[in-house]
């Protein structure tokens, strides 16, 4: 298997894109651990109900307490609020449910006397409808300054013409991503293209294979489309200077159109990361793409390993009795895995994760990072279905937290917080809303978010008694929250925990409970065992020498031997050893 990955990884490196970026990523994310934060739900100022900036601002020293160093909101910017904040009006103006601009920078400033770093979600694919470059393009001439920011059309084919119909024809048209193009009989075009809601008209960056029959489809070197490569890095330079160290881009693969194998938008976002490496070395650029073999030598100093793109992620994680865990339309559930690995029946395998993580770890090593995180805004949290005690989490906590790369902490996962099941749609969240409730501070109707009457807040809160909020957890010492906070001490503290510390599986894939794993760095050793399973379980390993407990949830034990070592493991239990 090790030639085959071998293989794999020098056929990703012969035929990715020439890269500016190998070996320049700046020195911080080796050790960086981010939080993720979802701004309407961390901390309500104002009492509105609703999350703001200087909530964020008073929170820092707690955030600071978790051993993160740096942090990633969600969209801030200007927003029709249709699609959590990713329909964009303006992109250089905080969306005054937050506060301001100033507000931002303070914000920023604060974090940075703290030793935290900012980063920002981009969306580069579209606006909102109500952005006025959009209003500009849709009303003015073909000349205008913005005319050309978007796609235009007057004329579609008949299924396009059928997909339009059958949209309006559904319960909520605005909210249905059925078809490529949105009616409107505006002066500039009949019709444009949009992303995903018809309020998301699709940003112009061109089209890899333009079809001469459509003569819209401009190609990427076309003046509008680099126009639009131009704003963006107008808007990555405003913020920049303001001391922002980021940004992550919200599905970064999909902005130039009818391009197979990407290849145009990976140079696309070569040209942006040898642009901000010049101007802006010490910040970084984080993508939705879920596929780091591509994403990474496109030129994206890290890329996450998600729901989707490549396989593994959900066979972790996603229960299938649970939302995501369910098949998506189109999926041949007979294809997929049959048991999540992190659940206390000892059912899941690890076969799929292990190999397409290997690969993209193998391929991507010394050009970038690959962050698996805890949850985030769009899927389920740790604590769901019958993976909901403390124990459970803190096993799952163990592995987000020592492997390779940067990890990502969603807030709430600190304290164990659930996904709730079933609750009302807002903003476009859909099944989406039961991760993006409040942050629970305390207990009480709010849980200590905001001075609002229950009803006014932005989704409930569901503290279980007061036990899963930070109050709770703060001073015990068995907390969720004071095990992740000895967690990032450990990896902190350790070298060979850190992103670029190496990685190999030790135990057998034919054996997946327990997984162990070791992380190499600077001649030193650590070696990562977990157990998601209720079973007690052992596995022999090469020797490695003796081992030296740093860090148990559970109990777990390591005999050396002289040919083989043995670890051992209660039922869900997860143990980090030095080996000496």
């Amino acid at each position: 298997m090790k030639k085959q990955l071998l293989t794999a990884a020098l056929a990703v490196a012969m035929t990715a894109p020439v890269s500016a970026q190998i070996g320049t990523n700046p020195k911080w994310l080796d050790d960086a651990i981010f939080y993720q934060i979802y701004p309407s739900s961390y901390m309500d100022t104002d009492g509105n109900g609703i999350g703001d900036v200087p909530g964020i601002t008073q929170k820092l020293d707690y955030i600071k307490s978790l051993g993160v160093n740096a942090i990633w909101l969600n969209p801030v910017f200007e927003s029709g609020w249709f699609d959590g904040g990713y329909d964009v009006i303006d992109f250089y103006k905080i969306d005054p449910r937050f506060g301001t601009n100033t507000d931002m920078v303070t914000f920023v400033e604060e974090a940075h006397k703290r030793g935290i770093k900012v980063c920002l979600d981009l969306v580069a694919g579209h606006t909102s409808t109500k952005c006025p470059w959009f209003q500009e393009s849709a009303n003015g001439d073909r000349n205008g300054r913005y005319s050309d920011y978007y796609i235009w059309t007057n004329t579609i084919t008949e299924q396009d013409k059928k997909d339009i119909a059958d949209r309006q024809k559904e319960v909520n048209p605005a909210s249905s991503t059925l078809g490529r193009y949105v009616e409107l009989n505006a002066p500039r075009g009949k019709y444009y293209e949009k992303n995903f809601f018809e309020c998301q008209p699709a940003l112009n960056y061109g089209f890899a294979h333009p079809d001469p029959a459509r003569p819209w489809e401009q190609p990427v070197t076309a003046p509008g489309p680099q126009a639009v490569r131009r704003e963006i890095k107008n808007i990555m330079s405003f913020w920049f200077d303001k001391g922002i160290d980021g940004f992550r881009v919200d599905m970064a693969s999909s902005l130039v159109k009818n391009d197979p194998g990407k290849k145009e938008v990976s140079k696309l976002w070569n040209e942006m990361r040898e642009w901000k490496d010049r101007n802006y070395p010490q910040c970084v650029l984080i993508s939705e793409w879920s596929d780091p073999t591509v994403a990474i030598p496109a030129g994206f100093n890290i890329d996450f390993m998600i729901h989707f793109g490549i396989k593994g992620y959900p066979s972790l994680f996603f229960d299938r009795n649970t939302p995501w865990g369910k098949p998506w339309p189109g999926q041949d559930i007979s294809k997929d895995y049959k048991f999540c690995y992190f659940d206390k029946a000892g059912k899941g395998e690890l076969t799929e994760f292990i190999e397409n993580y290997s690969k993209a770890f193998n391929g991507t090593k010394n050009l970038g990072y690959i962050a698996i995180p805890s949850a985030n805004h769009d899927y389920q949290r740790p604590n769901i279905g019958t993976r909901n005690t403390p124990d459970q989490l803190k096993v799952a906590m163990t592995f987000i937290l020592t492997m390779p790369g940067v990890p990502f902490i969603y807030y709430g996962d600190e304290i164990g917080m659930k996904y709730q099941m079933d609750l009302p749609s807002k903003e476009g969240s859909n099944n989406r809303a039961g991760t993006r409730t409040p942050m629970q501070w305390a207990a009480g109707p709010t849980a200590g978010f905001s001075t609002c009457e229950p009803a006014q807040l932005y989704f409930p809160v569901d503290t279980d008694n007061g036990k899963l909020t930070v109050e709770a957890q703060q001073n015990d010492p068995n907390s969720i929250l004071n095990y992740t906070r000895e967690l990032t001490r450990l990896r902190h503290s350790q070298p060979a925990l850190h992103g670029n510390g190496d990685w190999e599986l030790v135990s057998k894939e034919s054996q997946p409970y327990p997984m162990v794993y070791k992380r190499t760095a600077g001649g030193e050793t650590v070696v990562v065992a977990i157990n998601p399973s209720a079973r007690k379980v052992s596995a022999k390993i090469a020797h490695l020498g003796d081992g030296k407990l740093l860090l148990m949830t559970g109990k777990a034990g390591y005999k050396t031997g002289k040919a083989e070592d043995t670890v051992q493991l209660n039922g869900i239990s997860a143990a980090v050893f030095k080996v000496q």
